[in-house]
């Protein structure tokens, strides 16, 4: 689950820039590749256009006001998949659940396997977990993995220190 959950930000976030990270069909070959998307085929240009209309949607269940609006349109894009739930352990990975039904497309893959991942925050009413990065210029969403739900900005190594700065430097001047 806790790797769907980065898949699902990771796809959100490919829409969270100045270049949108999905623009080209080698672009979500690239995004497969790299997190490991299994039982995936050639991709074509209607893959492409289907997983970045699953990414608008999953964004929605991210940034969705409440629990009811978030559940609602997980519930929505949940339907249309054929959830298939099987064990596998392949590349590498330990035994591990699969939701995907054999033969789909990779954006109903990625809507079962990530939606159910979601599926699980939110009957667990963890739900404000799920976050979009506090700095001003970023847009990114991530899971916040925290104890005491304490995470505010995507990478506290780029956004987070460069808020600190922002707010040092301020501190400085108002003092003068």
């Amino acid at each position: 689950m806790v790797y769907s959950l980065a898949t699902v930000v990771d796809l959100i976030n490919t829409g969270a820039g100045e270049r949108d990270g999905l623009a080209e069909v080698g672009d979500l070959e690239e995004f497969v590749r790299r997190r490991e998307v299994s039982g995936v085929g050639a991709v074509t240009r209607r893959d492409l256009g289907e997983v970045r209309a699953l990414r608008e949607e999953f964004q929605a269940v991210f940034t969705a006001p409440d629990q009811p609006t978030a559940v609602g349109l997980l519930n929505t894009l949940l339907q249309r998949t054929r959830i298939t739930p099987h064990l596998a352990e392949h590349d590498g990975h330990p035994l591990h659940v699969h939701y995907f039904a054999p033969g789909s497309s990779v954006a109903e893959h990625l809507a079962a396997d990530c939606g159910v991942a979601l599926a699980h925050v939110l009957v667990e009413n963890e739900r404000d977990r799920l976050r979009t990065c506090a700095a001003p210029d970023c847009s990114h969403v991530f899971v916040d993995e925290s104890r005491n739900r304490s995470r505010v900005y995507c990478d506290s190594r780029t956004c987070g220190n460069r808020m600190h700065v922002a707010a040092y430097r301020a501190r400085r001047r108002d003092a003068s």
